[in-house]
């Protein structure tokens, strides 16, 4: 699954892969490097256990692939299905996406984007999607490259554990 973006001098063009149980470690080290960039570090309670449980455990969660470029992890997309009322079909979320600085602008990132949408096609989703913190120019603007259009209109709503423990509890 290799992509075909230019790469620096010296280095093999990136490589794209399922994530295994045994690159638990590599993926959370990429959550928390996604973490610290978006200045979120302190909201990352994941551990390698939980990880290994939800990811790879009897019932899982979410995918994720790796890219690497001569045999070092250079990134990581983890995503999962949704699915369309309106249109009928599933579609894939991207929860993350993450390339260390060191391997930025190596077309790794338009790489996942094209794996990530192979998949869609085999799967016969109708979407992808993702979202992105407002803040994050670099990151929109490479999206509108992709021809991603913004969800303008729309809002995130989200209940963490306390509110969905105290609906529960009515």
């Amino acid at each position: 699954m290799p992509a075909t973006q230019p790469q620096a001098e010296g280095s093999s063009a990136p490589t794209y892969r399922v994530a295994t149980k045994s690159d638990v470690a590599t993926i959370l080290k990429f959550i928390c490097g996604l973490a610290e960039y978006e200045k979120l570090a302190h909201e990352v309670v994941a551990t390698e256990e939980i990880l290994t449980r939800t990811l790879f455990g009897p019932k899982s969660y979410a995918e994720c692939l790796l890219a690497e470029v001569d045999g070092v992890p250079a990134g990581f997309a983890l995503f999962f299905h949704t699915f369309s009322t309106f249109l009928g079909k599933p579609g894939i979320y991207l929860e993350d996406l993450f390339v260390p600085p060191e391997h930025r602008g190596s077309g790794i990132g338009k790489g996942f984007f094209r794996e990530l949408a192979r998949i869609a096609v085999e799967r016969d989703c109708g979407r992808l999607e993702w979202a992105v913190l407002d803040w994050n120019e670099p990151a929109i603007e490479f999206y509108k490259t992709l021809g991603a259009q913004s969800m303008d209109g729309w809002t995130t709503n989200r209940l963490t554990r306390p509110e969905i423990e105290k609906l529960v509890k009515g």
